[in-house]
């Protein structure tokens, strides 16, 4: 590839719920310092919605998802439609900062960089409302977090979460990543068997197999984070309750046991145990701390650490045996 990148930003939507939180997201990419060369808008198995975005947003690309229903399938159908020399994923619920795709930019002229993520942060509720966003696609709130949410699984939320640091990284977080459309055919597309589909259960994932494969079909690849490229992903009020974060994290350690049976545990694990050995217990300390320091709900992060990290591993116990029993 020589000269300027030319981006191809897929946002994958599924539900009206969403009208004002998708057209946020494709007025902040209109927005853009580095202009995309198209907006791919994947609707997914929901004909009436991709009948009235594709008349709402004329200057987007609107196809329906060509694949199985979820989220890997979505991500498929718009890299199979994508023109652009990347590809850039966005939450349908997101909104990126202006300089979002500059800063993925700056490190394609690196032909070893095969994709580059960035650091999203979290629109708790009372955040600005989307539709106020169209307008101007910068939020001019974030709300306000919960005091026991700690910050080290503000993964559960689809967000950048503490410890992680800018540089190279095994995988990319799916709202927030872009990839040299040429690696798709490298690595193979997404796995429809992992991540977010109509299933209840808030599953993930899809993109750390997706990225694992990547770097272990093409080993000389590398992938980055650079926390300037930014968005604020929106998180609803059902989501920044203690019950959702319980569910998530057990459904991330099933979602993790399909990865590990995928590309192996060594590779599929070790970030967790590095996240599970060193950050989460400074995280734990660290809240006892701010609870001696005057702030109670030091104890309420402390304890959302350690039954965060008992219900992941529950999940990824549960799921690693359910692998071993379809095997027999």
């Amino acid at each position: 590839m020589t000269g300027i990148p030319r981006f191809s930003v897929v946002i994958c939507a599924y539900t009206d719920r969403r009208w004002d939180d998708v057209h946020a997201a494709v007025a902040s990419v209109r927005a853009q310092e580095h202009p995309p060369e198209e907006i791919v808008l994947v609707v997914d198995h929901n004909r009436e919605l991709h009948d009235r975005l594709k008349v709402s947003l004329p200057d987007a690309v609107v196809v329906e998802n060509r694949e199985e229903r979820g989220l890997s399938g979505g991500k498929n159908t718009g890299v199979a439609v994508a023109r652009g020399d990347m590809v850039a994923f966005l939450d349908d619920d997101a909104a990126a900062a202006p300089g979002w795709l500059a800063a993925f930019a700056a490190h394609y002229a690196d032909p070893a960089v095969a994709g580059v993520g960035g650091l999203t942060l979290p629109m708790w509720p009372g955040s600005t409302a989307s539709a106020d966003m169209v307008k101007e696609p910068v939020p001019a709130s974030t709300g306000r977090r919960p005091r026991w949410f700690p910050e080290e699984f503000d993964w559960t939320v689809g967000c950048t979460y503490r410890g992680l640091r800018p540089g190279p990284v095994r995988n990319l977080m799916g709202g927030n990543a872009s990839f040299r459309r040429e690696m798709f055919p490298v690595a193979g597309g997404f796995d429809s068997r992992i991540g977010r589909s109509f299933h209840k259960r808030p599953l993930g994932c899809e993109e750390t197999e997706f990225c694992i494969r990547l770097r272990q079909r093409s080993p000389e690849s590398e992938l980055v984070y650079d926390d300037r490229a930014v968005i604020w992903h929106r998180v609803p009020r059902e989501r920044a309750r203690f019950a959702y974060f319980r569910e998530r994290c057990y459904a991330e350690g099933l979602s993790k046991a399909l990865v590990t049976r995928s590309v192996g545990s060594q590779d599929g694990l070790a970030s967790e145990r590095a996240h599970a050995l060193r950050t989460l217990p400074r995280g734990a300390l660290r809240g006892v701390g701010d609870a001696f320091r005057g702030d109670p709900a030091g104890l309420g992060r402390a304890g959302a650490i350690s039954v965060g990290l008992a219900w992941t591993a529950w999940g990824y116990a549960v799921g690693a045996r359910a692998a071993e029993e379809s095997r027999r």
